[in-house]
């Protein structure tokens, strides 16, 4: 880690914040009655972070330095904002600001051949972040043209709350957009110290109300399956289910189908999407 340890203020900073918490509001049970210590002990911490109590009090009382996997931990148990992250950090030694920033992903090589073979199913390769590293031509016909996009802006968070068309083309939008958010919110609890995460949160909370409110709520969310409903201009409404595979090269890709029920109005669709697609002769990029 780098910087200096500040022992002192790192033990006042996580009494005080033990003190500021219910068990409700960790989610432990709350049989009543007088308890010695105002908030929470340090057994309850050490228990939600999934580390040995003798180790939590030796981080707050300064006399080891905590890795960042576990701080992490501590901040999510502790219900920390990013400010009072960041504080965290910067009192157990760590010095987020100090971290080079990391070299941009690449979609791994067993992803591209999956895109290239979803002829007809919209898909793409989704990294930290979100960033959008890659994707098919029937992902760009139903979601938007991503090659024409800079390489910075392709970022699915980001595109779900500044690109007016797709603000049209979920017909649950807010559903979604709270979705991404909460998935971003997890994705800072993995990497507090993303500075590229920090930039691109900042930008939202600033322009967007709905962003700011709901990365407040703390929601953590993660990849996995669901429904979505859009409304295409070419399609016309589709009901598609999205499912996620994980790279089992890289962790941190992940590859996003969106398929339909056989025999169904929105296969139709999709097969009408695909015919447009292959007019327009979109090509796959990334």
């Amino acid at each position: 880690m780098n910087g200096k340890p500040d022992p002192q203020e790192l033990g006042a900073f996580l009494k005080a914040r033990r003190r500021e918490l219910s068990l409700r509001a960790v989610g432990l049970p709350d049989c009543g009655g007088r308890r010695r210590v105002e908030g929470l002990r340090r057994e309850e911490v050490a228990s939600l972070a999934a580390i040995s109590v003798d180790y939590y009090t030796r981080i707050e009382q300064g006399r080891v330095q905590a890795s960042l996997s576990v701080l992490n931990d501590i901040a999510r148990v502790l219900h920390l904002d990013d400010t009072r992250r960041a504080q965290l950090h910067r009192l157990a030694g760590d010095a987020p600001g100090r971290r080079r920033r990391p070299a941009p992903q690449r979609a791994h090589p067993q992803l591209r051949r999956l895109l290239g073979e979803l002829v007809h199913t919209p898909a793409l390769v989704l990294g930290r972040r979100m960033d959008i590293l890659a994707w098919n031509p029937p992902a760009a016909a139903l979601i938007t043209d991503f090659a024409e996009l800079p390489v910075r802006k392709r970022n699915y968070v980001r595109l779900v709350f500044t690109d007016p068309a797709l603000r049209g083309l979920y017909v649950d939008w807010a559903g979604t957009a709270r979705a991404a958010v909460a998935q971003l919110r997890l994705e800072a609890v993995r990497d507090s110290t993303d500075p590229r995460l920090a930039d691109l949160v900042g930008e939202l909370s600033v322009h967007d109300e709905d962003f700011r409110q709901w990365w407040g709520e703390g929601r953590l969310g993660a990849h996995g399956v669901g429904i979505k409903v859009l409304r295409h201009p070419v399609a016309g409404e589709l009901t598609l289910h999205w499912d996620t595979l994980t790279c089992p090269g890289d962790p941190d890709q992940q590859l996003v189908t969106l398929t339909a029920e056989p025999g169904s109005p929105s296969q139709d669709g999709l097969r009408i999407l695909a015919s447009w697609t292959a007019r327009t002769r979109r090509t796959p990029t990334g």
